[in-house]
């Protein structure tokens, strides 16, 4: 028997030795302060001049990263950009005239407005009180802005200040005069008769009521939005409308997050949100009529469709649906460059369905313009959510208005004549469109696509009324590129699978060279060969082709193991070609290959970036082709890679988390162990707004949710399983691994285990936790994968 024991731990020890030597990585390495990689640069922007690039940049290492620049004409020197140029810069924020010569904004709640061809600032205002939201109209002598939750036009030539809107929180003051007691009524009458003055005026205010009532000259319009809040006051050009919303909050019960670990020595309740399913708020939109001194709502009950039920009713026949009109959440409005006409996205709370309509602004009706529904949800690049986000605005011309659709599938640009009700499609193809804008002569459009394939990113020109798209970036990878407000020289930031983010200098034109301006990764970060990932397509059980990143270990290196990993939010994109957000996990799948794993990266279905039908593809369903998918890419291995199929671990972290869990407790033969990090058990326990679009809301449709819940298949669990989760967590709660820790406990189950982090919250930020965290991972696999 001892002999038996020792030639175990010999084998064991004799395991972990060969492993170690494998990888000049190891888990201590790449969880350390990211600092250890180099200094990439990041929030790119522009100097007004179209002569400076600015980013954050940290070559010094410094706790934070500062400001730096680099002038054009200067390439090889990067200037760190100290506070007094700092303050002396133009707010990003503000409006340019459409000559793009003058551009207002705000500076410490003052108003200013800067000549960029004399290079000139000049106050314009200061009125103890922030100034938000400054704007040119029509008449680009006028400018607009909003104060103290009022509109204001303000004139340049003649400096005259114009308040439009009087509006109130709270209800409708009385005038009348309380009652005094007996004794502050003497000390009145006393200080009346001591005082002439005082007692004139006395006079005087009581003779102009006594006036305006035998008159009946009405007072001053005042709106009072009583317990409404008012948010989002939109001048239109003309002045005539100020548009704004207002919205009713509901009280939700918020479910506590303790912090154990608070400095004060006490344990203190973290601020978090409410469940899926609570009471939302309502959001109107509002009229102020200025020449009428008057507001009416926007009217959104005639919109077409607005009582339809949504399909999934039908699997509910004993339950009596009421038909009525759903609750909206009316956006913009989005005004035509003279003012005259207006039109509003509509999206309603059950997400099902959004609207364009046109708003008549003397009325407050909408008209529909474009109608888009979905059973599943509404959603995609250039969409919007809730609260706005959209790509929409209006052409020169006043009569078309562009915006972003998922009609045919992807996310396209579309253009729609208010007037004739003509639609055109101007992109097309199974490919997706990111943040489209007009040039500044509104000739062209500037955008981003995925034409060349859903893991690369280009930047393009096309004509504003369509045509041949010119491809202006040509390195393979992401290009996020910022256009130079003269529209002559593109910033690119760009990366690579194994590359971190640089940044490049461009002409706009599709001939030019990109040029290298910043060289960060640090010597030791670069000493490393980082592995470029195969980008590989295999077939899902359905029939489907998955995207996937495949890391593969040299033949000698190959111990027959494989792990999968499977990234958070759902919707999101890693299987591409630039570098990954997950940029730890990537490092470890490089020390995994290193000790002789494969390991696969899968977009499954729900993830960004492959359109409608893949983004909607698990609708009332988490856990269903999301986590098939995964079980296909296991097949895949087996069948392609030569993997033991019982040597396959999987992990993830948030939505991962939650298709570990669910990978583990309903798909035991595939699996042998997996890590759910930070992971969602029981979605009616997560928030509103991203649950209830996938699942719609638990009292509703219970269906989706207790098929899409691990907690209710925990008595699945066979193989070995790591929880780790953040005990002050407020995005997924700490309560989620508590109440699966003990239905695990009840259910007798043996081989998982629950790691806690006492001061992470979703997103870890201790190099410490993230090394405790892949030390148990790395040693979950080679403990139960390797033997």
């Amino acid at each position: 028997m001892k002999k038996k024991l020792l030639l175990g731990f010999v084998a064991i020890l004799s395991l972990q030795l060969t492993y170690a030597q494998k990888s000049t990585l190891s888990v201590e390495k790449i969880m350390q302060d990211p600092i250890w990689m180099g200094t990439f640069p990041s929030d790119v922007s522009w100097g007004a001049h179209s002569e400076n690039i600015y980013f954050k940049y940290n070559p010094e290492k410094n706790p934070e990263d500062s400001l730096y620049k680099i002038n054009i004409n200067n390439r090889d020197k990067i200037v760190k950009v100290d506070w007094r140029e700092q303050e002396k810069l133009l707010p990003s924020r503000g409006d340019f005239n459409d000559a793009h010569t003058w551009k207002v904004y705000t500076r410490d709640n003052s108003l200013f407005i800067y000549d960029l061809k004399k290079r000139n600032e000049k106050q314009l205002l200061e009125l103890g009180q922030p100034i938000q939201d400054p704007q040119f109209l029509a008449d680009e002598n006028m400018l607009s802005f909003v104060l103290d939750n009022n509109a204001y036009t303000y004139n340049l030539e003649t400096g005259v200040l114009k308040k439009l809107t009087n509006i109130e929180s709270g209800d409708k003051k009385e005038k009348k005069e309380k009652e005094l007691s007996a004794q502050d009524e003497w000390l009145k009458q006393e200080n009346l008769e001591l005082l002439d003055v005082v007692e004139q005026r006395e006079k005087k205010k009581k003779a102009t009521e006594e006036y305006r009532e035998m008159t009946g000259k009405p007072e001053p319009y005042t709106y009072y939005a009583g317990k409404k809040r008012v948010y989002n006051l939109t001048v239109s050009p003309d002045a005539r409308y100020v548009t704004f919303n207002l919205i009713t909050r509901k009280e939700n019960k918020d479910t506590g997050v303790p912090d154990y670990t608070d400095a004060s020595g006490y344990t203190v309740d973290l601020p978090a949100r409410s469940k899926v399913g609570g009471e939302q708020s309502e959001v109107e939109m509002a009229i102020y009529n200025v020449e009428q001194d008057t507001v009416y709502n926007v009217q959104t009950d005639a919109l077409p469709g607005i009582q339809d039920l949504p399909d999934y009713v039908k699997d509910y026949p004993d339950k009596e649906w009421e038909k009525e009109n759903r609750e909206v959440i009316p956006s913009g409005p989005y005004f035509s460059e003279n003012g005259k006409k207006a039109v509003v996205n509509v999206r309603s709370h059950d997400n099902k369905d959004r609207w364009i309509a046109a708003l008549d602004l003397e009325t407050g009706a909408l008209q529909s313009l474009d109608r888009q529904r979905d059973e599943a949800w509404i959603a995609g690049p250039g969409i919007g959510y809730s609260f706005g986000g959209a790509t929409m605005g209006w052409l020169p011309d006043n009569k078309t208005i562009y915006f972003q659709s998922e009609e045919s599938g992807y996310s396209h640009l579309y253009l729609l004549n208010t007037e004739s009700g003509k639609k055109q499609q101007l992109t097309s193809g199974d490919y997706e469109v990111f943040d489209p804008f007009l040039s500044k002569d509104k000739k062209h459009w500037f955008l981003t696509t995925s034409a060349e394939g859903p893991g690369v990113r280009h930047f393009y020109k096309m004509p504003v009324r369509g045509g041949k798209m010119e491809k202006l970036t040509q390195l393979t990878g992401n290009n996020e590129v910022y256009l130079s407000p003269d529209e002559n020289y593109m910033a690119i930031r760009y990366s690579y699978s194994n590359k971190p983010w640089e940044l490049y200098l461009k002409k706009t034109s599709a001939k030019a060279e990109a040029v290298q301006l910043t060289s960060g990764q640090s010597e030791e970060f670069s000493s490393y060969d980082w592995r470029d990932p195969e980008m590989i397509m295999f077939e899902a059980q359905d029939g489907a082709k998955v995207p996937a990143r495949l890391y593969v270990p040299t033949a000698a290196a190959k111990n027959g193991a494989a792990v999968i990993f499977v990234h958070g939010a759902g919707y999101l994109q890693n299987a591409h070609q630039w570098w990954s957000t997950y940029f730890r996990e990537y490092m470890f799948h490089n020390l995994l290959t290193d000790l002789g794993y494969t390991v696969l990266d899968i977009d499954y279905r729900g993830s960004a970036g492959y359109g409608r039908d893949w983004r909607t593809g698990i609708y009332r369903h988490m856990g269903g082709k999301d986590l098939s998918d995964q079980v296909a890419g296991a097949n895949y291995l087996i069948e392609n890679q030569n993997i033991d199929p019982e040597r396959i671990g999987i992990y993830g972290g948030s939505y991962g988390g939650f298709i570990t869990l669910m990978a583990m407790f309903t798909e035991p033969e595939t699996f042998k162990s997996g890590a759910a990090l930070r992971s969602v058990t029981d979605w009616a326990h997560y928030n509103h707004g991203y649950t209830s679009n996938i699942l719609n809301e638990p009292v509703n449709d219970p269906i989706a949710y207790r098929r899409s819940s691990p907690i209710y298949f925990a008595e699945g669990l066979e193989g070995n399983l790591l929880i780790a989760h953040g005990m002050t967590d407020t995005n997924v709660h700490f309560q989620d691994v508590v109440r699966l820790a003990q239905r695990l406990i009840e259910l007798g189950k043996e081989d998982w285990e629950l790691a806690v982090f006492p001061v992470e919250d979703h997103g870890f930020v201790e190099p410490s936790s993230w090394t405790d965290e892949y030390r148990r991972i790395l040693e979950l696999f080679n403990e139960t994968l390797l033997k």
